[in-house]
């Protein structure tokens, strides 16, 4: 079978359609017939899939008179190319998600695929919901590294294949001590209080006395690990080497998955990505998205940074997109039935309210997200957290039309890119719970740590509930799989910023002091930079 041919089927059969011979031939003709080149093949192909797709009468065996129709329509202009002309509208194609309007998607092992949950989702959960959760966390990760390169190997006989490690399960090791097994599973603490790996058919006790150095990143207790060691007569597994999942790529995922719609705002395929992202890096250069953090409004000098910072840009006629501000919007917090501490927190928000409002240009044009952080005052104190009680920010509704108040996590839909955004002292919480032998490393290297730990675990806290609790009907809202486009991390410890496998993940900093920092993301090219104001200097 030719490597077109199998392009070809790959492609319509993502989206649930078999071909027979003569759609087959008719496709591989059209292909000829307009001189496709072999690395556009999957691309053109992608995009009749899809337009099959749209029709209503299209069935799961591709009809030949249906791929005609399309074919058809295609030589005589319709479809899109009446909108390539059209200059990108940045405020149609900028979604706030919110983590309880996302749909559940629970991975499928029969099916080998994810299927979503049918009937409302509620906060209370129920037992089998907290079940789910925790399978869904190890089933999306598995899924991924059977797919590995590393652990799918060829099928044709070699010596290289005959001395692979096959991942295992804790049920294979019964009455085989002495043998080296790899096994991927949750770091979980057993009754007694001992390190153990557990999967679905059980867990056995880790022994780390051989294990000088861990591999990259950091191992918690929840978070989901590769272990190869050897099983001995005390019923324990010697570990030899630990290390975490391998990380997929955006493409890859969406290559896949790309049909699925994760988001709740319409699946788009792979070609209107590329589509998508080739025109927003031309007519979208200089957009941007500023990402403020700890934003203490209790604090009289940070309403005059982000003043500074409203005039900077209106001085230099540079107006963002968007202005994200993370909290915690107070540096001390609400002491429980302090009447007098909630009236004042109310006051902060509406001297917020009046400052934006001061600039009629920024209130019209920006989109203003407020997403809460650990101390501010919400509906609920788990993951993820509702958005800022209603009753504070009631100026902020009525003065600024385009404030969304979303939750914590939130994400953002912008044109291809997803963009999740998290406010919580992950590093402190992440530090306070590492199990097994400790990484001896300096500073930069945690931060690396930490982003590696987050993206490989495909959740945004890879911590057992019993550490952090969590809603498990939305655990889902903490997954990050597919990879997100860039991840904002929120965060108390030092500003960093760093692209892996694709995903650029950032800290903005806090914007406390007499320098005042934070970030500025460019769609256009998937990365951030550092900004900072120094009041200092300027009063000077």
């Amino acid at each position: 079978m030719s490597e077109r041919r199998q392009v070809i089927i790959k492609v319509f059969r993502k989206y649930g359609h078999s071909l027979g011979p003569e759609s087959l031939e008719f496709l591989e003709e059209l292909l000829d017939r307009h001189e496709i080149a072999d690395e556009d093949v999957e691309f053109s192909i992608e995009w009749l899939a899809k337009e099959y797709n749209k029709q209503d009468d299209a069935q799961m065996k591709v009809s030949l008179d249906i791929l005609h129709r399309v074919y058809e329509a295609f030589q005589n202009g319709e479809g899109e190319d009446g909108e390539e002309h059209a200059l990108l509208d940045p405020d149609s194609h900028f979604f706030i998600i919110d983590a309880f309007d996302m749909p559940l998607w629970n991975w499928s092992t029969e099916r080998s695929t994810f299927e979503r949950a049918s009937g409302p989702l509620t906060s209370s959960g129920s037992a089998e919901s907290r079940v789910m959760a925790m399978r869904n966390r190890l089933n999306v990760i598995k899924q991924c590294v059977l797919r590995n390169d590393h652990f799918s190997p060829s099928t044709l006989p070699s010596k290289d294949r005959e001395n692979l490690l096959t991942l295992r399960s804790t049920k294979h090791l019964l009455g085989r001590a002495g043998e080296r097994f790899l096994l991927f599973g949750m770091l979980t603490h057993s009754k007694e209080g001992k390190l153990c790996l557990e999967d679905q058919d059980g867990f056995v006790e880790l022994d780390f006395s051989q294990l000088d150095v861990p591999s990259e990143g950091l191992f918690t207790e929840g978070c989901l690990a590769l272990i190869e060691g050897d099983y001995t007569e005390d019923a324990t597994l010697l570990v030899i080497a630990i290390g975490h999942p391998p990380c997929e790529n955006r493409e890859s995922a969406r290559s896949i998955f790309g049909h699925i719609d994760f988001l709740g705002k319409g699946a788009t395929t792979l070609l209107e990505d590329k589509q998508f992202a080739t025109r927003v890096q031309v007519e979208l250069a200089d957009l941007r998205f500023f990402v403020l953090s700890d934003v203490w409004l209790d604090r009289p000098e940070t309403l005059l940074g982000l003043r500074k910072l409203f005039d900077n840009c209106v001085e230099n006629s540079f107006i963002p997109k968007a202005i994200i501000l993370c909290g915690n919007f107070t540096s001390t917090g609400i002491p429980q039935g302090n009447g007098r501490e909630v009236r004042r927190y109310q006051e902060h928000f509406e001297a917020l309210a009046d400052l934006i409002a001061s600039y009629p240009l920024i209130t019209r044009t920006t989109h203003f997200v407020m997403v809460p952080g650990p101390l501010d005052v919400t509906l609920n104190s788990v993951l993820p957290r509702r958005p800022i009680l209603p009753s504070f920010v009631s100026r902020l509704r009525s003065r600024v039309p385009n404030v969304h108040f979303a939750t914590n996590p939130c994400r953002i839909k912008f044109f291809e890119q997803e963009v999740v955004v998290f406010r919580e002292d992950l590093m402190s919480r992440m530090l306070r719970n590492l199990v097994g032998v400790k990484p001896d490393v300096k500073n930069d290297d945690l931060k690396r740590y930490l982003v590696q730990t987050i993206l490989d675990q495909s959740h945004l806290m890879p911590l057992t509930t019993s550490i952090q609790p969590t809603l498990a009907e939305y655990d889902h809202a903490l997954r990050l799989y597919p990879l997100p486009t860039a991840v904002v991390l929120a965060d108390r410890y030092d500003r960093y910023q760093m692209t892996y496998e694709g995903c650029h993940v950032f800290n903005p900093g806090r914007f406390v002091g007499n320098s005042f920092t934070f970030s500025a993301y460019a769609p256009a090219k998937r990365e951030s930079e550092e900004c900072v104001l120094d009041l200092a200097l300027e009063d000077d």
